[in-house]
């Protein structure tokens, strides 16, 4: 396990960085990445916590716009009990207008910055959760807020539609 983890940081290292790297742990990302470590504190290094995103990352870090729903009692925990409204999008992977809805719809959340969040079900992982919320075509989306429904549609919208379907969710 470690392993793997020493030679995931190694591989995103960029090329700029292991020149800047001192000569014990430079020698390691060179050595064909052999499972000897020449030095500890080249394990430290490398596999330290507090080591500084790369650079080619930005540096600040935005919190996700959506997240997909893991089981029935996480769709309790965060978006039953969310304190935020959470607009639930019933989707499948089969499906060609859930496609295109969901990147559009994020944008919409994301324009909201934080106001409002967004749940991804899966149809086909959670059929009752569908069952459970009368979702008898794919993309539907269930604005939810505390605990109740407060608004849905089913299909695609256009970008202003979905702004003010969003924005009315929200209460502005």
């Amino acid at each position: 396990m470690a392993h793997r983890l020493l030679l995931r940081r190694i591989w995103t290292l960029s090329s700029k960085e292991i020149r800047c790297l001192p000569s014990s742990t430079a020698s390691v990302t060179s050595s064909s990445f052999s499972t000897s470590l020449q030095s500890n504190t080249a394990r430290v290094f490398l596999l330290s916590p507090s080591r500084t995103a790369p650079r080619s990352l930005p540096h600040t870090f935005s919190r996700a716009v959506s997240f997909n729903v893991q089981d029935h009692d996480d769709f309790t925990e965060r978006v039953i009990n969310s304190e935020l409204p959470v607009l639930v999008d019933f989707h499948a992977q089969w499906c060609g207008p859930c496609k295109i809805l969901g990147p559009r719809l994020e944008k919409a959340i994301a324009n909201q910055k934080g106001r409002v969040a967004m749940a991804k079900v899966d149809i086909d992982d959670h059929t009752d959760l569908a069952i459970e919320y009368g979702v008898s075509a794919v993309p539907t989306v269930i604005a939810i807020r505390g605990g109740d429904v407060v608004g849905q549609f089913v299909g695609i919208k256009d970008d202003d539609e979905l702004e003010s379907f969003v924005s009315k969710v929200i209460g502005q």
